[in-house]
């Protein structure tokens, strides 16, 4: 090909380039070049007095929640204890929603797409108390001049402020209460650990010590107690294994279980763990619970410990000693 031509053919390929930019710039740009009117914008604070919320995640489906005397559950996927702190989350964020200004009187097809609020993209959202619709939004696509969104009884677009997407978005289990222990570690006074490498027992008085086997542990570190303590005093599922039963998870013959136990007769507190999920993660039950979880590596740690992780190493001179002898 000649010189000429292939400058012919770079320049054709260069104006079909900027063109396509352009329609995309102007495509995005729509969302903050569109006229502003003079409308009077919707009110989008909901108060925290709502009872029941819907969120519709795109394509992820719908989770409902529902406050059943002082505390929130889950009632859609299915039926759990809702995470407290993940709710009390999203209704504070919900009372800092505010419409800045309507983008658009109404809304196209092309629009709803472009802008996505259909139904692969758009993030739906109602709550209501008693039987009262308090608010219902859908918001789509971040543009210029912020955060999309229409809401139900109004036919334009909006730009609004406050929202944070992380909190309308979570998967099902992060809208589940994880929670497996929870007490003050400074309350506990004794703890045993059953698993394959034999038996242990610690109990506190002025302090702690511990046995291995029935006999006591050389060079016992009561610091490594108190590690362990501070795991297991917030106790919390990584996941969970629905639709799994005892024998599919090892539950059915654990491999370790761990007995926590508070002084005067404040609580007593079992997990049994059974076989490997994926990595170092395994599975857990909470003795009394039905429900089977995904443990956090810490807490498997601790529950298939050696001996060796509840002693101080040893001094210097005696380890060289000792790796001298295995020559």
């Amino acid at each position: 090909m000649s010189r000429d031509k292939q400058i012919l053919v770079a320049g054709v390929v260069l104006v079909g380039l900027v063109g396509a930019g352009v329609y995309m710039v102007k495509k995005d740009q729509q969302i903050g070049s569109a006229t502003t009117t003079k409308a009077d914008l919707p009110d989008l604070k909901i108060g925290d007095d709502v009872d029941k919320i819907s969120i519709t995640n795109a394509g992820k489906g719908e989770v409902v929640l529902e406050k059943k005397g002082d505390k929130w559950e889950l009632s859609k996927p299915l039926s759990f204890a809702a995470n407290q702190q993940s709710v009390k989350s999203l209704i504070d964020n919900m009372k800092e929603l505010k419409a800045k200004e309507q983008i658009s009187a109404t809304i196209t097809e092309d629009q709803k797409k472009d802008f996505q609020f259909d139904a692969d993209h758009a993030v739906h959202m109602i709550a209501w108390k008693g039987a009262d619709k308090k608010g219902d939004i859908t918001f789509g696509k971040t543009g210029q001049r912020g955060q999309l969104a229409t809401v139900d009884g109004k036919p334009g677009i909006y730009a609004v402020s406050g929202y944070s997407s992380y909190l309308y978005t979570r998967e099902v289990k992060g809208w589940r209460d994880a929670e497996i222990f929870k007490f003050d570690d400074g309350t506990a006074n004794a703890i045993t650990i059953t698993n394959k490498n034999g038996a242990f027992s610690f109990t506190k008085g002025d302090k702690w010590t511990g046995t291995y086997k029935g006999a006591a542990i050389e060079r016992f570190d009561e610091d490594k107690v108190k590690d362990l303590l501070r795991t297991f005093k917030s106790l919390n599922a990584d996941d969970f294994a629905d639709g799994k039963s005892a024998a599919d998870t090892g539950l059915d013959k654990p491999e370790a279980t761990v007995t926590l136990t508070l002084k005067d007769n404040a609580g007593k507190f079992t997990l049994n763990v059974g076989k490997i999920h994926t990595a170092a993660v395994r599975y857990g039950q909470k003795e009394g619970s039905p429900t089977i979880v995904m443990l956090p590596a810490s807490g498997a740690d601790w529950s298939l410990a050696e001996v060796v992780k509840f002693q101080k190493p040893l001094p210097a001179a005696d380890a060289g000693a000792k790796d001298a002898g295995k020559k």
